[in-house]
């Protein structure tokens, strides 16, 4: 089933604020907006089975894959989701994604162990750190496990959620291939390196999830497919200075010409540049460092692999006393916060993880937008699989005027 959507759209900004844009008001203006379509939760599952079934997964490694893509697009992270098909297509037919590989872990004590990847699917890789993690947390209290060799591996939060339905703490973080600029630089040498945080809590869990630049590259993307300016504040040219052009900044990323995404609190100290990039740092140190991986400053210049690294920490709360009495504690003050004085003109106050609740309810039932240029990304990908196009989003025309972005992988 689907639901055409092709004045309306909702983009998802780095502020967590979900904002309506209608297309026409930017066509009146002669800017090239693409429309959205809307397909069920079970259509796009069925057709990502297939697809990964079809590049040589088993069913349960399939299904592991798909269900992070889908749980980003379920959250309304629209930049990880179907969005993101293309880079995995692109990665295995350029060779970098190993689709046979398998983890191996390296080097291990009773709490912290390092897994090489061996270039593989990187949300098949991240599952088994964090499941490792997890193991470990339960037997010792805490787990902590460190990635090389891996590949770019979807919403870190899924990852941090893992640990959390487990009655624990979660955090993963990743680097990626660099685009964020450090405070004073005019080169890209550190990836969005993202962080996650996910606690067990009442009515519902604690769940912090984002980059530690501006934005991400996928957001940058995302812009680029629209064919809209990017806000000030998020993007530098090749010269380190401020630019609102997504293709050249995403062809810049991708040619290292210098330039890429600014770090959380822009590009000057008096803004807090440097808290983001110090906060960058933080991922580095538990992926790429702790595992003696590839850092994002190297990341993607290889011809047979990206070198992504990642990090897993696991924390059993039952190491610091009741863990039901710890959960009835935290759920406390985020209610606390969620009831604390409004400042004017607003009637609520948000806890991370409650907004990804609401979206997944209303995209179960509504439906899940994607982009026209991401469909014809699909159609691209159903030509190299000999996939039927048709057969999955069947009376879906294809825009004439779409944009692929092939500099991008």
């Amino acid at each position: 089933m689907k639901v055409t959507v092709p004045l309306q759209y909702h983009i998802k900004y780095a502020a967590g604020h979900s904002v309506a844009v209608t297309c026409r008001k930017y066509q009146e203006k002669g800017l090239a907006i693409m429309g959205y379509v809307k397909w069920s939760y079970d259509t796009l599952n069925h057709f990502c089975g297939d697809v990964f079934k079809a590049f040589g997964f088993s069913e349960e490694e399939g299904s592991i894959i798909k269900d992070v893509l889908l749980t980003a697009d379920l959250y309304g992270i629209e930049s990880h989701g179907m969005q993101r098909m293309v880079r995995y297509h692109k990665g295995i037919e350029k060779g970098t994604i190993h689709p046979q590989a398998k983890p191996e872990v390296v080097f291990e004590t009773p709490i912290s162990a390092v897994i090489d990847g061996h270039n593989g699917m990187g949300q098949l890789i991240s599952h088994f750190a964090m499941e490792k993690a997890i193991e470990k947390a339960k037997t010792t209290g805490v787990g902590i496990v460190s990635v090389r060799n891996s590949n770019h591996f979807g919403i870190a939060g899924y990852y941090a959620n893992m640990a959390c339905h487990e009655g624990l703490l979660g955090m993963a973080c990743t680097n990626s291939e660099a685009i964020m600029v450090p405070t004073f630089g005019r080169k890209a040498m550190l990836g969005s390196n993202p962080i996650a945080v996910a606690m067990p809590a009442d009515p519902y869990p604690f769940f912090f999830d984002c980059s530690t630049t501006v934005v991400t590259r996928g957001k940058l993307e995302m812009y680029n497919k629209m064919g809209k300016p990017l806000p000030d504040g998020w993007a530098l040219d090749k010269n380190g200075h401020a630019s609102n052009n997504a293709p050249d900044v995403l062809a810049n990323i991708v040619a290292k010409k210098g330039g890429g995404i600014m770090p959380l609190g822009g590009n000057e100290e008096v803004s807090g540049s440097h808290k983001g990039y110090g906060y960058g740092m933080l991922c580095e140190l538990f992926s790429s460092i702790l595992s003696m991986g590839v850092t994002s400053d190297k990341c993607c210049t290889f011809p047979d692999k990206t070198g992504i690294c990642h990090g897993f920490m696991a924390i059993n709360p039952a190491a610091f006393g009741d863990p039901d009495a710890i959960r009835k504690h935290f759920s406390e003050y985020l209610e606390a916060l969620r009831e604390s004085p409004k400042a004017d003109g607003q009637d609520r106050i948000y806890t991370h993880g409650e907004k990804e609740v609401a979206a997944e309810k209303d995209r179960k039932e509504n439906g899940i937008p994607v982009n026209d240029n991401t469909m014809v990304e699909l159609a691209d990908l159903c030509s190299y699989l000999k996939l039927d196009f048709g057969s999955y989003f069947e009376g879906y025309e294809l825009p004439k005027d779409s944009k692929f972005f092939n500099g991008n992988y």
